[in-house]
Order: structure tokens, then C-alpha cells, then sequence
């Protein structure tokens, strides 16, 4: 008996305190989301010392009139919901009445309100969570919220907090999320005097991101609706030249959220179209119906709960493999032969597309598969058969071949402009993506080698291919232990040159014990896949008939993510015709 106690107010209140206000971003965000609910439409952020020394946000909104004033000021009082059935269907971003208290409890706070219609206002002023004042006040319609001195009777708290300059940063980036996710209102943001975000209300998401980010050519418009869903922001496009990191913002139902079902849904639609490592930029707006979605799950209201979580995955990445080039598309309308009479249009070329007819530095003559005997690709199947004719695929415009530019690059033109297409990587995607399909209902086709290749490689790099015979196996490579540090292969792919066995295999090797050991086989194969095409593919310096460009660029029409090679790189370089018209003073 007595080993239990009542916690004093002042120290529960400052336990609690420590769920709300992680930091003086944590406190930006909840003052700056009590403003929206107030119905703001211009904020006036302002911080010194990263929020350590002071937090000021200043609104427009409906103000308090002297006794909710006080009220907002008690723990769990709210104008937000009023009984449990509320909390499934919130529609505003705070709802709890903990974060004005719990602020006011590890600071110096001041809060100054006036009602919109009210003559005059209320100041009060409380430190430590004790009320020092309540006074009338003057001032104009909304409120300001003043926090001075962050943790300061918590110097166990303070002391953890990052450097001026970090702090600002998370400041910073809290209001950017929150002016893109509200472009109807205005934000400025002054840290240490400095004007770091003025951006007045606009009508639209782009509009908004202009104005933080400015023109932004590389991102992709993404616009679904689907079972009471829809989806819409800017994503990274495929072709990025530029880094591939970059921030990532999703809201739902316009409150900032981390989701792992979407991030997970996000990674794998970038992850289906490329090799290469990317934590992309994304801006995107999830709205939900809102008993279909639980708010209540975290105590800074950071996490949500979907009622349906597989559906919002699966709508989010295909959502999204379809803004980046998934599916594909139409079939070609217009036909080289349509614009130079005279030129038959060859359906195929030689080596890894079928129908060689004669001797290829790339390939064999007489060892490629039929290329048509590999069907297109399709998408896999989804949980919700719903979802996937509820997509829009994509139209790609027909290019026509002009010609090639150093035995490397395609020169071709659409209705838009011109291109100029990697071969290399355009012939690479394609076999990729055949490679791909082909491996969703079989193995591809192999071929003995009349004599065994003997590969001496480092012991790290032959444990990767030997541990991954199976695999290797499915795309026609028979791979086994020779001893030592040498590994015996008595059979390769039919699509791949004999002299570029050698190499792939090594770069095989070299990419498979780069990667982690927790490595899921689809990962192996998709690894494996990607090497094999980019050997199989046409290479630079190599010169191509105008009509074995022109099947390359129908090909790619048809293959998914058509923008970029399974490693990242780009397939082709867009000149716009109103680049080329600006450029010779045409408009």
C-alpha cells in the first residue's frame, strides 16, 4: 500500500506535453493547423533561433471570445468533436485539445484572440502552465500564439533539441507541407528575420508549387478516382536528369501523413520501372471517405488507418506506374511508310528481335528466338479487378525516324517536337520488359555451348552466381562449381551474343554481391534481367536502316516505362516545338 501516487498537474501536464511538442517544429505545425481550422486564409509564421527562442503564428481566422479563450487553454477542450460517433467522421486537422495546454506548460506563452464582430479581444498569459494574466486587449480579427523559451523548465528536453539551423529546417519544412496541401491560403515564414516562404493564396496545387519550387518540368501529373478513392498531385518523372532524392509529401484527406502502406506503394511503382535506387519526389493528395479512414491512432496525428488497406496500396501504385509510362500503348497509327512512299516498313531486326536474316556484331545468325513468340506485356493481376479498368492508359505519341546521329542515338520527330532516342537504352527497355514476361510463364530459351566457358572471378562474386543458379537458370544460364575460384558455364541465353557471355556474367556477379543478402528472388531476377538485356541490346556505334529505327521506336511504344532503362537511365532527350520556335524568335 502507498507504492502508487497521483502525479502533481504540473508534471503530468508536462509528460503529456512531451507526446504533443517533440520540438519547436511539432509546435509550428499544431499552432499553424489550429489557424486553418479557424477558417485562416493568410498565416504569419515567425521564429527566432530555429523556434528556441521564439514562435510566433498569427492568423486571420474566426477568433475566441473571452471564455473559449480560457477554455482552449484546459486540457482536452475542443470545438472540434463533441461526442464519440465524431471521431469517425473528423474533418479538421486537430481534434484532441492537448496542444495549446500541453505548449503552455513547457513555455513562456501568450495568446492574444479577438472574435470576428467582437469590438475587443483577450490576452492571457500563462508560464509553465500556471495562468499569469487575462486581460482585454486590442488588436485585430484572429489570433496570435506566442511560445517563448521552449523546455525551458525542462532543460533534460531542451538539451536534446538540434542546432539553431536544423531546427529551422524542420520549421521550415513543416510549412512548406501545409502551404502545399492549403494553396487558398496565404504563408510567410520569418525565421531570424529573414523572409524564408511568402507565398500568396493561389487557386490550384501548381500554382502552389510554382511559387515554392518554380517551373518544374521533370514532375508528372498523377489524377485517379476509384471506388469512392482519388488520387492527384506530382511525381518524379522517370527520365529525371537530376538527383534521385528529393521530398516527398503525402496528405490524406489534406493532413500530413508518414503511411508505410504508401511509401511501400510508392517505392514499388519506381522500383517496377528501374533498377537503380530512388527515394522519389512526390507531392501527393490522397482523399479517403472519412469513415474509411482513422485519424486517431497517433498522438501528433502523424500516422493514419485505412479500413482497407490492400485497395489503397494497390490504387496508389497503379496510380502511379500509370502517370510514369505503365501499360501499354495504343498501336501505332501512322506508319513510316505513310510519310516516304517507297520504304517498306521491316517488322523486325536482327539479333535479340527476331527475324535476322544476316550476320550481326550482336548477335549470332540463326540463334534468336522469335521475338514475336514473346508476348507484350501486361500488368499483373490485381486484388481489386475493378481498379486496373478504371485506369486510363496513357497515349504515347508515334515517332517517325529521321535518322541516326553518330551510329548511337535515333533521330526522330513527333506532332510535339523532336527526340532524340539512346538505342542502346531504347533496345535495352524493350528486352527488359519482353525478358520480363517472358519469366511469368517460363524459363527463357537456352543454348548449349559446344565448349564449357571457365570463369575465374573473386570468391564474393562467384558465392553470388552460384548461390543464385536457379535463378540464372530461368533466364538460360547453366552455371556450376569448378573449384577454386572458378565457376563452369555450359549454357547461355539464345538471346545473347556468345561474345557477350563473358561480360554479362561478370557484371552478374559483380551486381549480385553488390547487393544485400536479404535480397527477395524477384529482386535477383529483376537484377539479372536487366544485365541480360543490356548485354542483348544494340550497342553504340553501330548503324541501323531507317526501318530497324523505326521498328526500335514501335517497339518501345509499346513497352511500359518507356522513359528510362531498368538502371536509370534516360531513353531519349525531348525538344519541344515551341523550344525550337522560341529559339528562332517565333514566338
Amino acid at each position: 500500500m502507498g507504492r502508487i501516487t497521483r502525479l502533481p498537474e504540473d508534471l503530468a501536464n508536462q509528460i503529456a506535453a512531451g507526446e504533443v511538442v517533440e520540438r519547436p517544429a511539432s509546435v509550428v505545425k499544431e499552432l499553424v493547423e489550429n489557424a486553418i481550422d479557424a477558417k485562416a486564409t493568410r498565416i504569419t509564421i515567425t521564429v527566432e533561433y530555429g523556434g528556441k527562442k521564439l514562435i510566433r503564428v498569427e492568423d486571420d481566422g474566426t477568433g475566441m471570445d473571452p471564455a473559449d479563450a480560457r477554455l482552449c487553454l484546459e486540457r482536452h477542450a475542443t470545438s472540434k468533436i463533441k461526442r464519440a460517433d465524431d471521431l469517425g467522421a473528423i474533418v479538421t486537422l486537430g481534434f484532441r485539445g492537448e496542444a495549446l495546454p500541453s505548449m503552455a506548460s513547457v513555455s513562456h506563452f501568450r495568446l492574444r484572440t479577438r472574435a470576428r464582430g467582437d469590438d475587443s479581444g483577450t490576452e492571457i498569459r500563462v508560464n509553465a502552465g500556471i495562468i499569469e494574466s487575462v486581460v482585454e486587449s486590442g488588436g485585430p480579427e484572429g489570433t496570435m500564439v506566442e511560445v517563448s523559451d521552449v523546455f525551458y523548465n525542462l532543460p533534460a528536453r531542451r538539451k536534446f533539441l538540434k542546432s539553431d539551423g536544423a531546427e529551422a529546417a524542420q520549421v521550415s519544412r513543416f510549412v512548406t507541407q501545409l502551404a502545399l496541401c492549403y494553396p487558398e491560403v496565404g504563408f510567410t515564414l520569418i525565421s531570424t528575420g529573414r523572409k524564408v516562404l511568402a507565398v500568396p493564396p493561389v487557386a490550384s496545387l501548381s500554382d502552389r508549387l510554382y511559387q515554392i519550387y518554380g517551373d518544374r518540368q521533370d514532375l508528372v501529373a498523377v489524377d485517379r478516382e476509384f471506388g469512392g478513392l482519388r488520387l492527384h498531385g506530382f511525381i518524379a518523372a522517370l527520365a529525371e536528369q537530376g538527383p534521385v532524392r528529393g521530398p516527398q509529401h503525402v496528405f490524406v484527406n489534406r493532413r500530413i501523413v508518414k503511411d508505410r502502406t504508401i511509401a511501400h506503394a510508392i517505392l514499388d511503382s519506381y522500383s517496377v520501372a528501374t533498377n537503380k535506387e530512388r527515394s522519389p519526389e512526390v507531392h501527393l493528395f490522397l482523399e479517403v471517405p472519412l469513415d474509411r479512414v482513422d485519424v486517431n491512432v497517433h498522438p501528433t496525428k502523424a500516422e493514419v488507418r485505412f479500413r482497407d488497406q490492400s485497395m489503397v496500396h494497390e490504387m496508389v501504385r497503379r496510380s502511379l506506374g500509370d502517370a510514369l509510362g505503365k501499360g501499354p500503348a495504343p498501336e501505332l497509327t501512322l506508319h513510316t511508310s505513310d510519310v516516304l512512299p517507297g520504304r517498306p516498313v521491316q517488322p523486325s531486326i536482327p539479333g535479340a528481335l527476331a527475324g535476322a536474316s544476316f550476320t550481326s556484331r550482336w548477335a549470332p545468325p540463326g540463334s534468336a528466338p522469335s521475338y514475336n513468340a514473346i508476348p507484350r506485356y501486361e500488368p499483373p493481376s490485381m486484388p481489386a479487378e475493378a481498379i486496373a479498368a478504371a485506369v486510363t492508359l496513357p497515349t504515347v505519341r508515334p515517332m517517325i525516324a529521321l535518322g541516326q546521329f553518330r551510329d548511337t542515338f535515333i533521330i526522330a520527330m513527333d506532332d510535339e517536337g523532336l527526340c532524340i532516342i539512346d538505342q542502346h537504352v531504347a533496345h535495352e527497355r524493350v528486352l527488359f520488359e519482353r525478358i520480363m514476361q517472358r519469366l511469368t510463364t517460363e524459363s527463357l530459351e537456352s543454348q548449349g555451348m559446344l565448349v564449357p566457358m571457365i570463369l575465374e572471378l573473386p570468391a564474393a562474386e562467384r558465392n553470388a552466381l552460384i548461390s543464385r543458379a536457379d535463378a540464372l537458370a530461368k533466364f538460360g544460364f547453366e552455371v556450376e562449381d569448378f573449384g577454386g575460384d572458378s565457376v563452369k558455364v555450359t549454357a547461355m541465353p539464345a538471346l545473347l551474343p556468345r561474345d557477350e557471355c563473358d561480360a554479362a556474367l561478370r557484371a552478374l556477379a559483380d551486381d549480385l554481391e553488390g547487393l544485400d543478402r536479404g535480397l527477395r528472388l524477384e529482386d535477383s531476377l529483376k537484377q539479372i534481367a536487366a544485365t541480360t538485356a543490356c548485354h542483348a541490346a544494340v550497342k553504340a556505334n553501330y548503324p541501323l536502316t531507317l526501318e530497324k529505327m523505326h521498328h526500335i521506336l514501335e517497339e518501345l511504344r509499346a513497352t511500359a516505362y518507356s522513359t528510362v532503362c531498368p538502371h536509370g537511365r534516360p531513353v531519349m532527350l525531348r525538344i519541344t516545338r515551341r523550344e525550337i520556335e522560341k529559339n528562332f524568335d517565333r514566338i
